[in-house]
Order: structure tokens, then C-alpha cells, then sequence
């Protein structure tokens, strides 16, 4: 069965007329708006994170300034060149649980990480990943990612900014802090970004860990990166912070999950539209009975309330209300989703990737006593598969749960009659029943 089609969502889900008023009301945010790049040059809007328990803030950086004295860098990169193409293989598969066209292919760089420090970077990705997997439901459906290691080799080690502003080095990458005068913002030069990216088998993700030490990070929006980006987006997190990994699984909880930023600014004041948000933890109900997110009303969550209709979110004060008191989507010094943004991740895995695959192909008839293997993610905690089989539309239930048949065996005589595996994510985490109906997926044989 043909992959379905993978929606190419945005990062940041506000309006970008609210990014720019947002960005001026963060604070000591400089220069960085929409207003302050040059006409015809590009802009790029992004999430950065002032402190490691910080909530995050909103800025529009002009593309240019991610990368501080690019003109002079690009004699020192071509003469890199060579000894970087010499450095090994291009790519590398850190963790493969399937098929390209049913997973998530999340692709890891580095930058600053010179040819000899190749294998720190490897260190370094697989010690951030583990990070990020430890969160629910990342810890439960990592067998839903396939994860490419990407060798960008530097000509120095480090990055720009670190640890003051007026250090500057030559890398793959251009990583820099003080981006646009904010110390935290550790920007890119994204066109470098998505060539490296191409290089991968596909790209849904891509993760840019920096060789530094020092707190910083951003997630870019989908719509401002280079045209034909192969990804939904980019996050920027340091390589040895210790809480710098809650940058990316904040910025998947937009890209995979939709979700909504549930901080708020002081003084921003009450939410100026009357439709209904289209994220799954953002409405504008105050009745938790009737909000969205209903069947979780007054649950135990994770983040330690529980669930109902708390004012703020999406950036505004009042006027709308997210389901959790804080949680990873307000604040970064939660370190878990809640109920809602669980569900709405594992609904957006599921739009992107596949629990049940097979090397068969279903697009040519097979013959009656042919075995059709198939394959069941590996799947665990919060997850609940079950696999079914049916013939011409009628479940055939001795064959529950078996990983090969033969179409004989299921009972088909003659031709022209189809054999069908289902499998679907029971998992108690799931209550919505469109996020219910995302999680189930079938393949379909015509037998001849």
C-alpha cells in the first residue's frame, strides 16, 4: 500500500502577524522582528528558550544574521571541503526500525565538531536522543523513528558565542549564540542545513546538536526555511547541557504533535479571535465538561494537576485556556507532556508513520500459498497494538495476531479475493476518536 501522503505542518502555530507583535513584547529581544530585515531579505521566525527552566519566547531574526561574518567563512569552508568529504560516510543509520516510508525519519547533525571529534558527536546525538526518548510517549513509540546521523565536518571545533559574543568559528553549520543579540538563540545557516539534510534516505526532523556546553537553543518555523525543504523543521539544542535535550522534545510537540504553545506574555491581554484553535491543547471553552478535550476532564495528569480548563495560553493572558496548570508546552521546566498533548503526539506519529508494515507489496497480486509476512513496530509502554486479518472483508479470527499467513490457509480458494491486515493502537492513551481512528492501519492483497 502507498505511504500516505506526510502533511508538511508548521512549528509554530500562531499567526505570523502575531509572531512579530509577540516578539516585541518578550523583552530584550534587540532587533529581532520582521521589521528589521532589509526588503527581499529572507525572515526567519523561531522559538528560543531563555534559561533551562525558562519559558520560551517568540522572535523573527533576519536569515542573514544566524550566521555572523558568513562572507569571511566561505574561502576557509571550500578549502575544508575535501578533508570533509575524506572524513567517512556521509550518513549513517544511528537506529532503523523500518521501512523510510513508514517511519519517522528524524536526521541528527553536528556542528563544530571537527574530523577527529566525528565520534564525539555520535556520542553526543545517541546521549541527547536517549534524553528526549525518556519522555512519554517518545519513550513509548521510538520504534516509530528511524534516526540518521549526518557527518557535517567543521574546520574548528566549537561555536560562535560561545562562551562571549565576539567569538567566532568556522563551522559546517555557522552555529551561533547571541543570534540577533540574544544570548540563548543559537541559530543556523539553514540553507547549509537542508543540504546536509538531503542527504539522509528522508528527512521529517532534523535536530542540529552544537559542540558547546552552553545553555542555548531555537526552533525554526517550517514556512520561513529554505524553499523545498525536505522537513518539517529544525531544532538547535548544545551538545553537553543537561537539559538542553527538552528543546527538541518541546519544538516535536509542534512539528509531530500540532501542539500550541501554552505560555502566555504578561500584558499581552485577551485572545482576539472567536475560532475555535485548531490545536488540540488550546480552546476557547471554560467549561471543562465541554471543552475538546472532555473525555480527560478532571483525570490525574502527569505534570501533577488535573485536567480542566486553566486561563492562558497561545500566548494571550485570557479569553483561552489550556488543560493543564504547566506542562512541557508552557514551560521547560516541566519535563512532560499532558494527557491531551500525549494523545495529539501519538495521533501525529501515526499520521507520519506506520505500526504495521511488510515487505511483501501490495501493489501486484500474489499467489494463494505465498506467505505474506508482516511487520509490527516495537512498540512498548503506553502502546497497545493488536493485528487482525481478514479475507474480502471478514475478520478471520484464529489468524489474530499471527506475523505470517498464507492466503490458502485464511480460507481463499480462487482468484480475484483479498486478504487484509489490520493492526490497531489500543492504548489507553488515547481517548479522541479521531486520534483512535489514526492509530489503526491496513495492508491489502488482491489474490490471484
Amino acid at each position: 500500500m502507498p505511504h500516505r501522503a506526510r502533511p508538511r505542518t508548521r512549528w509554530i502555530t500562531a499567526a505570523t502577524a502575531v509572531l512579530a507583535a509577540v516578539a516585541a513584547l518578550a523583552g530584550g529581544t534587540g532587533s529581532g522582528t520582521a521589521e528589521a530585515a532589509a526588503p527581499g531579505q529572507r525572515t526567519e521566525h523561531m522559538e528560543y528558550f531563555p534559561g533551562p527552566k525558562a519559558e520560551p519566547r517568540q522572535v523573527s531574526v533576519p536569515a542573514q544574521s544566524a550566521v555572523p561574518d558568513e562572507a569571511a567563512r566561505r574561502p576557509a569552508r571550500r578549502a575544508a571541503g575535501p578533508a570533509r568529504r575524506a572524513a567517512g560516510p556521509a550518513v549513517r543509520p544511528l537506529e532503523r526500525t523500518g521501512p523510510v516510508s513508514g517511519r519517522l525519519d528524524l536526521v541528527v547533525m553536528g556542528d563544530g565538531y571537527t574530523a577527529d571529534e566525528q565520534g564525539d558527536f555520535a556520542t553526543d546525538a545517541e546521549e541527547k536522543l536517549d534524553a528526549i526518548f525518556a519522555v512519554e510517549p517518545y519513550r513509548s513509540y521510538r520504534g516509530l523513528f528511524n534516526v540518521w546521523l549526518v557527518d557535517t565536518v567543521s574546520a574548528e571545533s566549537g561555536v560562535s558565542g560561545d562562551p562571549t559574543a565576539d567569538v567566532v568559528k568556522d563551522t559546517a553549520l555557522g552555529s551561533a549564540f547571541f543570534c540577533d543579540g540574544l544570548e540563548r538563540l543559537l541559530c543556523v545557516d539553514t540553507d547549509a542545513v537542508a543540504r546536509y539534510a538531503r542527504l539522509a534516505p528522508d528527512a521529517d526532523i532534523v535536530f542540529v546538536v552544537a559542540n558547546s556546553a552552553k545553555y542555548g537553543g531555537a526552533g525554526y518555523s517550517t514556512a520561513d526555511l529554505p524553499p523545498a525543504s525536505p522537513f518539517h523543521g529544525v531544532a538547535t539544542m548544545s551538545s553537553d547541557n543537561e537539559r538542553s535535550y527538552l528543546i527538541g522534545a518541546h519544538e516535536l510537540g509542534h512539528s509531530i504533535g500540532k501542539l500550541a504553545d501554552e505560555y502566555q506574555y504578561p500584558g499581552y491581554g485577551a485572545y482576539p479571535y472567536t475560532e475555535e484553535p485548531a490545536a488540540a491543547n488550546l480552546t476557547l471553552t471554560r467549561d471543562p465538561a465541554t471543552a475538546k478535550w472532555n473525555r480527560w476532564a478532571g483525570a490525574q495528569d502527569p505534570t501533577g494537576s488535573s485536567v480542566g480548563t486553566y486561563a492562558g495560553g497561545g500566548y494571550y493572558e485570557t479569553g483561552i485556556h489550556r488543560p493543564t496548570d504547566t506542562s512541557l508546552m508552557r514551560t521547560l521546566a516541566s519535563t512532560e507532556f499532558n494527557v491531551v498533548g500525549r494523545e495529539a503526539m501519538i495521533a501525529g506519529f501515526y499520521a507520519d508513520a506506520d505500526a504495521l508494515t511488510s515487505p511483501v507489496a501490495t501493489t501486484e497480486p500474489v499467489r494463494r500459498n505465498r506467505p505474506i509476512p508482516v511487520r509490527l513496530a516495537p512498540l512498548t509502554g503506553l502502546a497497545d497494538l493488536h493485528l487482525t486479518w481478514y479475507v474480502d472483508g471478514r475478520e478471520v479470527p484464529w489468524a489474530a495476531g499471527a506475523r505470517v499467513v498464507t492466503p490458502h490457509a485464511l480460507g481463499v480458494h480462487g482468484h480475484g479475493h483479498q486478504v487484509t491486515a489490520t493492526v490497531t493502537d489500543r492504548s489507553a492513551a488515547l481517548r479522541n476518536p479521531a486520534a483512535l481512528a489514526r492509530a489503526t492501519n491496513s495492508l491489502t492483497w488482491t489474490i490471484r
